[in-house]
Order: C-alpha cells, then structure tokens, then sequence
C-alpha cells in the first residue's frame, strides 16, 4: 500500500522506522473503520502517514504521544 511505502520510505534510522510503522498500524485499527469505500480508505491512510512523518520528529521518542496527536489532527480534518 501506499501509505506503508511512504513510512519504509522516510528518511529515519530503522529503529525509528519500527517505531513509525508500529505507530501507523496502532493508529490505523483505531480509525479504520470510520473511513468507507476503498478510495476514502487509500486517502486516510496516506493522511495519517503524512502526518505521522509530519510528527516524527518531535515525537518519535514516544510512541503513544505520536499516536495521540496523529489521531487527533486525523479527527481535526473529517
């Protein structure tokens, strides 16, 4: 999928890039099921990755405050 390339595709040290894609994955099962339609699913998910990268580097430290605020602007922007 789109989304899952463009996290494997940053710019971060692997390590850090576990830690992304744990946090989308995390993310994702928390919201997918707010988004119908194949189309509106391929949008959120490249949404929440863009602002999970967007995030990355003042929270990649921690994890679960990245996943809040990843979820909270996702819940900013419906």
């Amino acid at each position: 999928m789109k989304a899952r390339r463009l996290i494997e595709g940053a710019s971060y040290p692997p390590e850090a890039l576990a830690v992304l894609s744990r946090v989308f994955d995390q993310a994702w099962l928390e919201i997918e099921s707010d988004f119908v339609g194949d189309s509106a699913r391929e949008n959120a998910r490249l949404k929440l990755a863009g602002i999970i990268l967007m995030l990355a580097p003042e929270h990649v430290g921690n994890a679960d405050e990245l996943k809040r605020t990843a979820l909270k602007l996702m819940a900013r922007g419906r």
